[in-house]
């Protein structure tokens, strides 16, 4: 392959390595899947070399930057790069496919190694990505599992999964599980770009020709927004809905949701955003609840008088086909009930 070949984000496969010589912060906020953080400025000396271009002069800027990128490439090659053999071949990649990726080509290649710099760096990979999502959604064959609270819809999606069955996880991806409660203790949510990055990922691995399936989500999942050609395609997909109990849902809420009595405080205190909905006496018996570690008698409630009496009535707007849902009775959600059901629903194809 040529050195002046333009690299396009779809090539990136091709390579032994991903390089991305962006600021941490930078990488921290979304990278390319696989990729290696070798800023040639950090965050510090990034934000130093921009003011000096702003308050000096760009010769003054590149001149003190360029004493940081020596040494950060030199800190590099004596570290993570120090035992890649002769016929190594990395893609390297910054901001736009400007001077930070090109300085680490240079250097890369003044030691022997046939490096390569992706056209556009991370700005043609973000672009990439949006454009996968928007050609590749429309043309998934969706199965969208719903059900009531305390279904284990996503218990369900997961077995399906270690069935062999295609599936998209998007709680997963967005460390979240969709719900007033859905926060996961001590796992912050990824950045709304890194998020569409994983499911683009997701997406390109897929099967067109078979089923894919994926659980009923709101537009948003906690802070992160489902991208819109993805909500149109869930709100027009076959809907396979899971019936259980109230006994049994409840007993699964119980152990799917444990760890909120780890921290009564935080829990009470997401309960106050109920407050316009139910009134004051009804959340403070709640968050009374929640301060006792008395976890059934709040489930319980918080199904009956909240999640269940709006389940029919959104499903049946958000969904266009809802009418048409195949129904699968849930009569047990442990482990062993839930792979049973996942092969019942597999069956329905």
């Amino acid at each position: 392959m040529s050195h002046r070949s333009p690299i396009r984000p779809e090539d990136r496969h091709g390579f032994d390595a991903i390089i991305d010589a962006r600021s941490p912060a930078e990488f921290a906020e979304d990278h390319i899947p696989g990729a290696i953080n070798c800023p040639v400025l950090n965050d510090e000396e990034r934000a130093i070399v921009g003011t000096i271009y702003v308050q000096q002069s760009a010769f003054e800027a590149r001149r003190i930057g360029g004493g940081f990128v020596a040494a950060n490439l030199a800190r590099h090659l004596a570290g993570p790069l120090a035992d890649k053999p002769h016929g190594w071949r990395p893609l390297v990649y910054c901001w736009r496919g400007g001077l930070r990726s090109g300085s680490m080509v240079q250097w890369l290649r003044l030691v022997g190694w046939d490096a390569q710099q992706l056209a556009g760096g991370y700005k043609s990979f973000r672009r990439h990505v949006m454009e996968q999502i928007q050609a590749l959604v429309p043309r998934l064959q969706l199965r969208v599992l719903v059900g009531a609270t305390g279904s284990a819809k996503t218990r369900v999606l997961h077995a399906l999964q270690t069935q062999g069955a295609q599936t998209i996880d998007l709680e997963g991806l967005a460390r979240h599980k969709g719900s007033l409660l859905g926060a996961l203790p001590g796992v912050p949510q990824p950045s709304q770009k890194h998020f569409e990055t994983q499911l683009a990922t997701a997406l390109e691995a897929l099967d067109l020709a078979q089923p894919v399936y994926v659980e009923g989500e709101s537009a948003r999942i906690g802070r992160i927004s489902v991208p819109v050609p993805l909500v149109q395609g869930l709100r027009n997909a076959r809907c396979i809905e899971i019936e259980a109990t109230p006994e049994e849902r409840l007993a699964f809420l119980l152990r799917d949701y444990r760890y909120l009595g780890d921290d009564r405080q935080a829990l009470a205190d997401r309960l106050a955003q109920l407050t316009e909905l139910h009134g004051r006496q009804t959340v403070q018996r709640w968050q009374a609840w929640a301060h006792a570690g008395e976890l059934p008698a709040l489930f319980d409630e918080l199904m009956r008088l909240h999640y269940d009496p709006h389940y029919g009535r959104s499903q049946a707007r958000n969904f266009t086909r809802w009418d048409e849902r195949q129904r699968v009775a849930a009569p047990d959600l442990s482990p062993a009930g839930i792979d049973t059901l996942a092969q019942a629903i597999r069956a329905l194809d």
